[in-house]
């Protein structure tokens, strides 16, 4: 479901730049997925000053400027 919003990074991680009208719906979706005696999601979210001090190795820089990323 999150490959629809996003790109996969790495097991279980994925990087999201989402309006906040993406945001809320992925969060009513990810809410009717879960069982919450198994499952566990973090969402980060940053701003566009975090993004911009994230260090990437291997990969390329995320494009977005103001994102919120998951």
């Amino acid at each position: 479901m999150l490959g629809g919003y996003g790109k996969w990074t790495q097991y279980s991680v994925f990087e999201c730049f989402l309006t906040a009208v993406q945001f809320a719906q992925l969060q009513t979706k990810m809410e009717k997925l879960i069982k919450p005696d198994e499952d566990s999601i973090r969402i980060y979210v940053l701003d566009a000053g975090s993004v911009k001090r994230t260090i990437t190795y291997g990969s390329e820089i995320p494009r977005q400027e103001q994102a919120i990323i998951i």
